[in-house]
C-alpha cells in the first residue's frame, strides 16, 4: 500500500502507520479462518461454547476500550499503543493452552479486551498525527492496506484447515502473535504525541460517557456496522440453507468484497469535505444497505443456480459501495465530533460499535434473516435505511450540543 503524503516526516508516518495495520491484519486474517476449528477440532469444545466465549470476549472488549482510550489520552497514544499490541501478542498466546470452557472465556475477554483497546489507541493516534482534513482519507488507506492483509492470511489460514493438524493451527497463531510483536515495533517508530492535560475540576474522567448525542452517534453507527457479521455469517449460511448457488459463493463473495475495498475506499474516502458531507453519505450508505438486502432476498427464488448467482453478486456489489460509505462518513463523524484531548476515550466509545456488531450480530442476523426469509431481509434493510437517515440530525445535534472543538494540528496528510 503506497502512502503519497506532503513531508518527509509525514510520509515515514504513514508508511508505519500502513505497515503496523498490513501486519496486524496478515495474523488476523489467518487467525480467523481458522480459530474455531481448532477450539472444536483439537481442543474439543462445542460450538456453542465456543461462540459464547467470543460474544463474552468482545463483550467485555467493548467495555475495556473506553478506560484504555482514556490512559492512551493521558499517558501518551504511542507507548499505549505499542504495550496494547504485545498485550495482545500475549493473549494470543494463551489460546493454545486452552483446556476447558471457562479457560476460553478468559482467554476471550483478554483478547477481545486489548483488540479493541489497541483499535482505539491506534485512531487516537492517527487522530494526533494527522491534519484533520485528511485522517479519514489516511485512515481509508489503513483500511486498505488492513483488508489486503486480511486476504493474504485468509489465504494462510486455508492451509492450516487444509492440513486439520495441531501443529498446522499452532502455526497460524504463533503467526498471529509474532505479528502483533511486528506491529509493535512499527508503532514504536512513530512520533511520540503529547500528553492530554489532566482533567479539570470537577470534571469527569470519561466525559464520553455523559455524552448523549456523541452515544447517539455511536449507537447508529454500531447498527450500520451490522453488515459486518451479515457477511461472514448470515450470507454464508443465506447460501448454503436457502438458496440453489454453489457452495463456492461464500468465497467469490468474500474475494468481491475484499477487492473492492483495497481498490474502491480511499477515492471513496477522498470525496469527503467536511462532517455535513459524511453525514450524508451515511444517509446513502443505508440507502444502498437496503437494496442489497432486497437482492440478498431475491436469491431464494426460482431454482437456477445461476440465477442466484447473480442475484447474490449484485446485493455484494450494492452491499460494498454501501459499507465504503458508511466506514469514510462513519470515520470522519468519529473523529470530528471528538474533543481533540479526548480522542483516546472517545475513539474506544465509537469502537464499541465493532465490538456489539460482532457480539450480537450473529446471533440477531442468523434469527431475523435466516429464520425469516423475505420478511427478515426486508425488516434487516428497513433498519439500515433508518439509522442512515438518522445519522444527520444526530450529527446536527452533536454539534449543536458541543460546538466547534479544536484538532490536533498534525504532520501527517494524504494527498
Amino acid at each position: 500500500m503506497t502512502l503519497t503524503l506532503d513531508r518527509p516526516a509525514p510520509v515515514r508516518s504513514g508508511r508505519l502507520l500502513a505497515a503496523a495495520q498490513l501486519t496486524g491484519s496478515l495474523g488476523d486474517g489467518a487467525f480467523l479462518t481458522c480459530s474455531v476449528l481448532f477450539f472444536t477440532r483439537i481442543v474439543g469444545l462445542s460450538p456453542a461454547q465456543v461462540g459464547l466465549g467470543l460474544t463474552l470476549g468482545w463483550a467485555v472488549g467493548s467495555v475495556a476500550g473506553v478506560p484504555l482510550g482514556h490512559l492512551a489520552d493521558r499517558h501518551g497514544a504511542r507507548g499505549s499503543a505499542v504495550l496494547l499490541a504485545l498485550a495482545t501478542s500475549a493473549s494470543i498466546l494463551t489460546f493454545p493452552l486452552v483446556r476447558t470452557p471457562l479457560l476460553f472465556v478468559l482467554a476471550a475477554c483478554l483478547y477481545g479486551s486489548c483488540q479493541t483497546g489497541l483499535a482505539a489507541v491506534r485512531q487516537a493516534l492517527l487522530a494526533a498525527l494527522a491534519d484533520p482534513e485528511r485522517r479519514t482519507r489516511v485512515r481509508a488507506h489503513l483500511q486498505s492496506a488492513g483488508n489486503a492483509g486480511l486476504a493474504v492470511g485468509a489465504g494462510l489460514g486455508g492451509l492450516a484447515l487444509s492440513a486439520d493438524t495441531a501443529p498446522a493451527y499452532l502455526t497460524v497463531f504463533a503467526l498471529d502473535a509474532a505479528g502483533f510483536v511486528v506491529t509493535a515495533v512499527l508503532l514504536h517508530r512513530l512520533p511520540a504525541v503529547a500528553r492530554t492535560s489532566s482533567p479539570r475540576a470537577g470534571e469527569p474522567k470519561l466525559a464520553v460517557l455523559r455524552d448523549r448525542p456523541y452515544a447517539l452517534v455511536t449507537l447508529l453507527n454500531a447498527v450500520l456496522l451490522l453488515r459486518m457479521p451479515l457477511l461472514s455469517v448470515a450470507i454464508p449460511l443465506w447460501i448454503v440453507e436457502r438458496t440453489a448457488a454453489p457452495g463456492w459463493t461464500v468465497s467469490a463473495l468474500f474475494v468481491l468484497n475484499t477487492v473492492m475495498v483495497v481498490l474502491l475506499q480511499v477515492r471513496v474516502a477522498g470525496r469527503l469535505a467536511n462532517i455535513g458531507a459524511a453525514a450524508r453519505m451515511v444517509r446513502r450508505s443505508g440507502v444502498l444497505l437496503f437494496a442489497s438486502c432486497a437482492a440478498f432476498a431475491l436469491s431464494a427464488f426460482g431454482t437456477s443456480p445461476w440465477i442466484a448467482f447473480a442475484a447474490l453478486v449484485v446485493g455484494a456489489v450494492v452491499q460494498v459501495f454501501g459499507e465504503m460509505l458508511q466506514s469514510a462518513g462513519t470515520w470522519e463523524i468519529g473523529f470530528a465530533l471528538a474533543p481533540a484531548d479526548r480522542q483516546g476515550q472517545y475513539q474506544g466509545f465509537f469502537g464499541t460499535g465493532v465490538s456489539v456488531a460482532r457480539a450480537a450480530g450473529p446471533v440477531l442476523l442468523s434469527t431475523v434473516v435466516i429464520g425469516w426469509g423475505l420478511p427478515g431481509w426486508l425488516l434487516l434493510g428497513a433498519v439500515f435505511l433508518g439509522a442512515g437517515w438518522a445519522m444527520g440530525p444526530a450529527v446536527r445535534w452533536a454539534r449543536a450540543t458541543a460546538g466547534a472543538r479544536p484538532a490536533p494540528q498534525g504532520g501527517l496528510g494524504c494527498v
